[in-house]
């Protein structure tokens, strides 16, 4: 464990390590399979990167207002009035350095250190590591079968009894690692019961734009009271730019903006415009969302076969989460040697789970169709 402060600790995130070792092991000849991280394997689309070509060859390109171009916000708020039929003003929007930067102001905005956010476990590991590092208790939930793979009111009222007032929800969907997408009702529910009980609820829609079964909704159609967060980095395929985007409560606006002047100054102006661009390629984009559902199909017929069970169901986004106790107690070592001996590399569960993540993995299937029959097909004459 590496401290940070006397205030909180976060964990090692082993995603990014077994990203480290995969590069190394690429970089020295070795043909790598990297299903450890949520990066598609497409390109910005292209629109995008003719409107940053563009830009380059104008300019000067120069800091923005802390909040982001006007014309992106505009942009975005347009982006929720034609997938949504919601309203939104652009001045309650923020763009920010992708999705982390997005966290990071959510968090320091709206709670104190020794406030509690509950989290769905398995979840994403960011969450857990930005909230320690800020002294802010996270308080995390299973999900399972029992209640839908997702939070609940009821979750909520046994988190309280057991750990004491909740101050904030954080509820992605669809979810990293489990692909769990929350349907609409639930959504209701939940936004409803933070609502009434003063507790700040924090929407992860970082994965709209891949849901594969069930309907995409957002917080945003239930109250302006959620602080929504949303990224170009998975459906728009644009990770290294790292740009996105927060829908605040009025109130919160200016909170926001004046941290993300400290910290961020603003987004890259680069990135932004790029990304106001990619806003309109939804055509181009969605060939790629059904590619990555080709994947998953793949995936849901081959790993149990396999031995592996899918822990929960494939939803959205583009992450099989799989129980592998049947070969192994240790996922953190299983990862190891699979990349070592196969070079296949995949997440162990841990980084998830802390509890139960000893004997699950997660793959990513945001590769090519290519890799992932060729992973598998590895996967397979290695268990053998």
């Amino acid at each position: 464990m590496m401290r940070l402060s006397k205030r909180g600790a976060v964990e090692p995130f082993h995603a990014m390590d077994v990203l480290a070792e995969a590069t190394k092991r690429r970089a020295a000849g070795r043909p790598v399979i990297s299903m450890a991280v949520g990066q598609p394997v497409h390109s910005a689309p292209q629109v995008a990167l003719q409107a940053a070509r563009a830009a380059l060859d104008h300019g000067r390109i120069g800091y923005t207002d802390a909040l982001g171009l006007l014309s992106l916000r505009r942009a975005i708020a347009g982006f929720y009035r034609a997938r949504h039929g919601i309203e939104i003003d652009p001045g309650r929007i923020a763009i920010t350095t992708g999705s982390s930067a997005g966290f990071n102001l959510a968090f320091l905005a709206l709670f104190d250190a020794g406030d509690r956010v509950a989290i769905a476990r398995p979840g994403y590991p960011a969450y857990r590591n930005i909230l320690a590092a800020l002294g802010i208790e996270t308080v995390e939930i299973e999900v399972n079968a029992e209640n839908g793979f997702t939070l609940t009111p009821e979750a909520l009222e046994k988190a309280a009894a057991d750990h004491g007032r909740i101050h904030g929800v954080l509820l992605a969907s669809p979810a990293n690692p489990t692909g769990t997408v929350t349907r609409r009702e639930n959504l209701a529910a939940l936004s409803g019961y933070c609502r009434n009980n003063d507790i700040a609820f924090i929407s992860d829609e970082i994965y709209h734009g891949l849901t594969f079964v069930g309907e995409e909704a957002t917080a945003l159609s239930f109250g302006e009271d959620a602080v929504v967060i949303n990224s170009f980095s998975k459906y728009y395929c644009m990770t290294g730019w790292r740009i996105g985007w927060m829908v605040l409560p009025a109130a919160l606006v200016r909170s926001v903006e004046r941290i993300a002047q400290s910290l961020y100054i603003s987004a890259p102006e680069l990135s932004q415009i790029a990304a106001e661009a990619a806003l309109g390629a939804a055509g181009e984009l969605d060939v790629h969302r059904d590619a990555y559902r080709r994947n998953r199909d793949l995936l849901a017929e081959r790993l149990p076969v396999l031995g592996f069970t899918v822990a929960s169901p494939m939803d959205g986004a583009f992450y099989a989460y799989v129980n592998v106790a049947r070969f192994t107690n240790d996922s953190m070592d299983f990862a190891r040697r699979m990349l070592a001996e196969i070079d296949v590399a995949a997440t162990p569960g841990l980084d998830f789970d802390p509890g139960d993540g000893h004997h699950a993995l997660r793959f990513s299937y945001a590769g090519s169709h290519e890799e992932m029959n060729e992973a598998v097909d590895r996967i397979a004459a290695w268990l053998r």
